[in-house]
Parts: structure tokens; sequence; C-alpha cells
């Protein structure tokens, strides 16, 4: 479990697929960013020698969408896309919604 302070403009990559995301919003404190189950790694981490993926998630993380959780105090931005859902402390985070614009009549 590696606990991280996430700061905007920070990159993170999956240690089990090709998933990689950028930080546009933190919140405060130190916090686990996961991906299909297994923590993600800063920078140039590598992954360590058999490391596996959650055999129950079956999420996958598409490019060029953005991630939040519940409160949106967390934004990160797919830059590459790859298999496994995407969490923070355990809570899986979900597709930010576009905003609905005001009708003009």
């Amino acid at each position: 479990m590696a606990m991280t302070a996430l700061k905007p403009g920070a990159r993170f990559k999956s240690a089990v697929s090709d998933a990689q995301v950028m930080v546009i919003k933190a919140p405060a404190g130190e916090h686990e960013l996961s991906c299909a189950g297994v923590a993600m790694l800063a920078g140039a981490d590598t992954a360590p020698d058999g490391v596996q993926a959650d055999a129950a998630d079956s999420g996958e993380t598409l490019i060029g969408k953005r991630y939040v959780n519940e409160d949106e105090s967390l934004e990160l931005l797919c830059t590459k896309g790859g298999a496994g859902t995407l969490a923070l402390d355990g809570t899986p985070l979900e597709i930010k919604q576009a905003k609905q614009l005001p009708s003009s009549d």
C-alpha cells in the first residue's frame, strides 16, 4: 500500500497494464491511487516482479477521459488507456460527466 501525496501535474502509470494518468486536481493529504487493485507507480518507478492485477477487476481505463471520486476532490486525466479500474484509497473512480449547458431558446 503506497500512500502518496497527489499533486496536480503528477503522472502515474499502472503496474499491471498500459494505463497512465495525470493528476488534474488532488485532495490534501496522502492517498493510494490504484489500477486493477494494484498501487500505481510514479514517474520512472518500475513494478516489482510477480505483481498481478486483481482477477475480479474487468474494468478499463479509457484514454482522454477524466476520472473523479464521489466529491470530485480528485480528478485524473487518462493519458494512455489500459485494463483495470482506477481507484482512490480502494474506492473506484467514475468517468466525469460533461456538464449540461443551459439551453438557448
